[in-house]
């Protein structure tokens, strides 16, 4: 697998962060749209059987990581820091991902430091449904109702981490898809005018890996039941993706998919022999086990990953 990172600029208000899984989603519908189904068909064969074509990570401020979801206790301790101040170091700086993961805590930063006052603030918006009979709002589904806005701190740009198989998809072609679903709109409300971004660039250079790497840390949720991580040496905080199908598909009257249960971004996982690759985890779904609706819909149980050193501890 080939591996690219994107800078996306926020141009509007969005429902809900990035997440990984949700975009590959949108750009899976993105590629049926551009190229029609048989492309779209051609890209997911071999999917839920350890064959991705492409695998996107969630959206990081650019040039941060996400603090890994170690317990405090692998860490250095930090001088001079109170724990609750502590627990607030969500980002660390990409150049500092060669220093030991004992040193990260260290170096890693609040929101604070990264935008000058919130790195994403919250607002709520008002909307109505009208009645065409009485030309007025009224009670039940006709009621008044506010949904969250979330909007990121000006000037503020995304780093996107993709794995992809340079044999099925070309660098253009990501590009391509990602511009298309920043035209569109990424998430809840895109219809509205929701979720829109620009694609600043795209790389394929700078992929973090430390020396000696023995585990991997992932930048997306990913679904790792079965897959024989060593329990003693992995860490992670449970996702449960309560899903959705996007697109046309919400038109079908059953938009709900079967829930799923993921490992969240931040997961430090280690192989019993050691070995370490740019991604992990699986394909979930196919053969109706997501949905009954769509049969073949399948969700990214697979995340970009990136081999990290960790130390035994005594």
């Amino acid at each position: 697998m080939k591996t690219l990172i994107a800078i996306l600029r926020p141009c509007s208000a969005f429902g809900g962060l990035i997440r990984g899984d949700t975009l590959f989603g949108q750009l899976c519908w993105a590629a049926r749209h551009r190229w029609g189904e048989d492309r779209l068909t051609e890209l997911l064969e071999g999917y839920t059987e350890g064959q991705p074509f492409l695998i996107v990570s969630d959206a990081f401020p650019a040039g941060y990581l996400p603090r890994p979801a170690l317990p405090l206790h692998r860490f250095d301790e930090v001088p001079d820091a109170d724990r609750k101040a502590v627990k607030k170091r969500h980002w660390l700086p990409r150049e500092r991902f060669n220093e030991p993961m004992r040193q990260w805590l260290d170096h890693a930063v609040p929101d604070t430091d990264i935008a000058s006052d919130e790195l994403m603030a919250e607002h709520v918006q008002p909307h109505n449904t009208i009645n065409r009979m009485t030309g007025t709002t009224g009670t039940g589904e006709f009621a008044p109702y506010t949904m969250a806005q979330h909007w990121f701190a000006p000037d503020l740009a995304f780093d996107i981490y993709l794995a992809y198989n340079a044999e099925r998809m070309s660098e253009d072609e990501i590009r391509q898809l990602l511009q298309d679903v920043g035209s569109a709109g990424y998430g809840r409300d895109a219809s509205i005018g929701l979720g829109k971004f620009d694609v600043d660039g795209i790389s394929s250079d700078d992929w973090p890996v430390q020396d000696n790497a023995n585990t991997m840390m992932t930048l997306a949720p990913c679904a790792i039941q079965g897959l024989g991580f060593e329990s003693t040496r992995s860490w992670y905080q449970p996702f449960t993706r309560f899903g959705r199908h996007g697109d046309i598909a919400v038109h079908t009257g059953r938009p709900f998919k079967n829930p799923v249960l993921m490992a969240d971004t931040g997961a430090v996982l280690a192989r019993q022999d050691g070995r370490v690759e740019t991604f992990c985890g699986q394909g979930l779904g196919g053969n109706g086990q997501l949905s009954k609706v769509i049969e073949s819909t399948v969700h990214q149980g697979y995340a970009p990953s990136l081999p990290v050193f960790l130390e035994e501890t005594s």
